[in-house]
């Protein structure tokens, strides 16, 4: 089957040539919760090795979701200063972006990179697509900036698996940008025809790209010349790993810990009724009995065995593991806290002092560009021309207001 990747080169276009994208599929692993090699194991009982399978808490997607929240909430408020306010909010709304955009960051946060890519439908109205890192394939950068980038996807036709290729770059000019579309059937490699309804070619008029690259403001340390970003647990795998190595032990500790009633073998035997029908004396089905062979020094006592279960360890544990998390993804200690066999957000007021806030400033830049990046290409597809600078107003409700407080 041919990748993506594979077509474009051989087409003649360059791609990122780094191990980033070999990293991708681990952390969409992170992300969806579970990992083949670390949460099944095998536990010898001192006979055969039994398969286990990990209790985890998924903090990955966790801290991904908690910075799309802070990030692009429903407080966020976008304004270019001229009458286009009410257009930008119609389209908003026509994308459904403010729960698409929220969406999108999570996915580019947890990946490492995503982009929203803009054109105009059948009806003329701008459409916005949001694309995950998985799909990217950056065909020309500069200092960390793509100028040109194809987008992709797997897709089921009639006659098997297709790929559908988008690829935006400048004309021959190095002016305009031009925008050209491919199916291919998967198997073989060759181009499908297109639906009447979509163009082989489209010359745009814009000067700027008709997408923006979304990622954490972090230096990819996989490839320091990679055009594509990091995940924002991407430098702490080994923190996940050990919320859900403590958790894995924690709840084992009461699967272990459950009261159990030893009995002796004899007595937990099939005995006849005055009928001729055998029945046990307890249910086999009831694990709180555990039936043990008689001996010569055996008392013929049933006897309870209550172990004591160490929560109080664990939970101190759980919380250690989870500072050292949101201190390697940029959220300071304290964030999450384990509590009553689950994970809690903080709910207090952040600190404009707080390592939290600082980080949240500096990821807004590297969103907030992309951003308005989206508002203008929208502009220019809707045959409008902003005239002054967009705003964008994070929501700062989550800041401690230090006059207020005084």
């Amino acid at each position: 089957m041919i990748t993506i990747k594979e077509y474009l080169e051989q087409n003649g276009y360059v791609t990122a040539t780094d191990d980033t994208y070999s990293h991708i599929q681990e952390w969409e692993d992170w992300y969806s919760g579970f990992v083949k090699g670390f949460h099944e194991y095998n536990v010898y009982n001192g006979v055969q090795m039994t398969k286990q399978e990990r209790y985890r808490l998924n903090m990955a997607k966790t801290i991904s979701e908690d910075w799309a929240g802070l990030i692009l909430n429903e407080k966020v408020e976008i304004h270019t200063g001229t009458d286009f306010d009410e257009t930008i909010e119609h389209v908003f709304e026509y994308n459904n972006f403010r729960t698409k955009g929220n969406q999108l960051i999570e996915l580019a946060f947890a990946f490492g990179t995503g982009a929203f890519v803009e054109y105009l439908d059948s009806a003329n109205v701008g459409v916005i697509d949001y694309i995950r890192a998985g799909m990217i394939y950056s065909l020309s950068w500069e200092n960390g900036y793509v100028n040109e980038c194809a987008f992709g996807s797997v897709r089921e036709g009639v006659k098997g698996k297709q790929i559908y290729v988008q690829i935006h770059k400048l004309d021959e000019l190095g002016k305009t940008y031009v925008i050209e579309n491919h199916i291919i059937d998967a198997e073989t490699g060759e181009e499908i025809e297109l639906p009447e309804d979509m163009e082989e070619e489209v010359q745009t008029g814009s000067d700027k790209p008709l997408f923006q690259l979304v990622y954490p403001n972090e230096i990819n340390n996989i490839d320091l010349d990679s055009p594509l970003g990091i995940s924002v647990f991407g430098n702490a795998i080994s923190q996940v790993k050990g919320c859900d190595l403590i958790y894995d032990s924690y709840m084992n500790e009461f699967n272990l810990g459950r009261r159990r009633v030893l009995v002796p073998l004899s007595m937990s035997k099939m005995q006849m009724s005055e009928q001729g029908v055998t029945k046990p004396v307890f249910d086999p089905n009831d694990t709180m009995f555990y039936a043990i062979p008689d001996s010569r020094d055996s008392n013929q006592k049933i006897e309870a065995m209550d172990m004591s279960i160490r929560a109080d360890e664990h939970e101190k544990g759980i919380n250690k593991a989870l500072d050292l998390l949101s201190f390697k993804c940029g959220m300071g200690t304290g964030r999450y806290k384990f509590e009553n066999g689950t994970v809690k957000t903080a709910t207090e007021v952040i600190s404009s002092q707080s390592d939290l806030y600082r980080t949240l400033c500096k990821h807004e830049i590297t969103v907030g560009s992309a951003i308005k990046g989206m508002v203008d290409r929208i502009a220019f597809l809707s045959g409008e021309e902003l005239t002054k600078d967009i705003e964008i107003d994070f929501d700062d409700s989550i800041i401690q207001d230090k006059d207020a407080e005084r």
